[in-house]
């Protein structure tokens, strides 16, 4: 009987270092499967940031191109066909647009040419949280990338797409500055007449 007490209390002293090895094991695991998920969603988080900043450029070229008459230049397709180019710049249809945050503001600098020198000229817009803006300032030197998140605009205006009598309005934002694993490029289209 008194082996037998001896055996019990033997066997219940504690956790054996197999046994403390796997459960640390098991944790490490663990802990990398939600470091991993953390990782993932952080950097999905960013890309939407970027994705929701495309979305807005986009959105504002397509109504600023809305808002001229059909001969306007900004809109006219003077070969038939078609105006711009989505893959390469083409002089009056692509600019970059720098956005540099600022303690609660938001700096933009887009690019342009100049119509008297047809040189590139950069306009930047202040935004301030209480809804106050400053500028427009041009000046010929581009705004320093350092710090900024840098978008390039691209648009290409489509004569007789979908059908005839109508011109396709194409934007495709990209973004230069790739601080994400997978690039961030964004195209909206929409069609006038």
């Amino acid at each position: 009987m008194a082996q037998l007490l001896y055996s019990k209390h033997k066997r219940s002293r504690g956790f054996t270092i197999i046994e403390v090895l796997v459960a640390a094991f098991i944790l490490f695991v663990g802990l990398v499967a939600v470091a991993g998920v953390v990782g993932s969603t952080l950097a999905n988080t960013s890309r939407s940031v970027y994705m929701t900043q495309a979305a807005t450029l986009a959105t504002e070229k397509l109504e600023d191109l809305n808002r001229y008459p059909p001969s306007d230049a900004n809109v006219a397709v003077p070969n038939s066909v078609s105006a711009g180019s989505l893959t390469s710049d083409v002089t009056g249809y692509y600019d970059n647009v720098y956005f540099s945050p600022t303690v609660g503001a938001l700096v933009e600098t887009t690019t342009g040419v100049d119509p008297v020198t047809g040189n590139l000229q950069y306009s930047t817009m202040s935004y301030t949280p209480d809804g106050n803006m400053a500028g427009p300032n041009t000046t010929s030197t581009p705004p320093s990338s350092t710090g900024s998140t840098v978008f390039e605009r691209r648009w290409m205006i489509e004569q007789d797409q979908p059908v005839v009598g109508v011109r396709r309005v194409t934007v495709l934002i990209t973004l230069l500055n790739q601080s994400t694993a997978a690039g961030v490029t964004f195209q909206m289209s929409m069609v006038r007449p």
